[in-house]
């Protein structure tokens, strides 16, 4: 058992130390900023745009020549002093609300807000709906009465 666990563990670490770096070459060299300051803050808004061609990964962690290009877009936003609300409100002018993985509550995006809460508010009423419909003070009818008590003297047979 204590063979297993060394085992498993060295699998784990080997898993987080490949792939670990990985994750942080996504950003090529030749597009990290020189100033730590504003590099970090460019990864701070590039994790909050989805890239358009994965539709499930922020441009920071994708290699899609479209993510690169919207990062370089970033940098050079927060380069030339925009604000980071600007730079989103910029992609957001450019490529829609589904730039942003978490998209603003108004009009055009309500339904994808409030959807969730809806299904699990009829869920909760369809099954307070079937448990009320059980009525446990039902009488058994004579036959559900005779297949009881034969069910009853079987299992007294067998146990």
């Amino acid at each position: 058992m204590r063979q297993r666990l060394k085992s498993i563990a060295r699998g784990v670490i080997l898993f987080i130390v490949l792939a670990w770096p990985a994750r942080a070459f996504v950003v090529e060299s030749a597009e990290i900023l020189a100033d730590p300051a504003l590099e970090a803050r460019a990864r701070a808004i590039s994790r909050q745009l989805r890239c358009m061609v994965c539709q499930n990964q922020s441009i920071e962690d994708s290699h899609t020549e479209l993510a690169s290009d919207m990062r370089r877009l970033v940098r050079e936003n927060v380069m030339s002093g925009m604000t980071d609300d600007d730079i989103i409100r910029f992609l957001t002018d450019r490529y829609g609300d589904f730039v942003t993985l978490m998209p603003p509550f108004k009009a055009s995006t309500w339904l994808l807000w409030l959807a969730p809460a809806f299904f699990l508010l009829t869920a909760v009423w369809a099954v307070r709906r079937s448990l009320l419909q059980v009525d446990k003070d039902t009488p058994l009818s004579d036959e559900e009465r005779l297949r009881v008590h034969l069910m009853m003297q079987d299992e007294s047979r067998r146990g």
